[in-house]
């Protein structure tokens, strides 16, 4: 990735460029069948964002992605 680009994404977002980073290698090389691979993601993602994700949220989201119930126009519920 372009370093220059990482600067602007971490000067915007308050986000370090070693957590941006870390988090597009596990989206990239992550099995999204694994339960534990998918709460690691979910868990940075809300520590990244600040917002908590309940247990049965948690749950929830898991388990449409392993049963891959994922909508393919999130788009509309955006």
């Amino acid at each position: 990735m372009n370093d220059n680009f990482l600067n602007r994404i971490e000067e915007k977002t308050k986000v370090s460029k070693d957590t941006i980073i870390d988090l597009a290698r596990k989206l990239q090389e992550g099995n999204f069948k694994d339960e534990n691979t998918l709460r690691e993601i979910i868990h940075k993602l809300s520590d990244i964002t600040g917002k908590d994700v309940s247990e049965e949220k948690e749950n929830k989201i898991i388990s449409m992605i392993v049963n891959d119930k994922v909508p393919k126009d999130l788009d509309k519920y955006i």
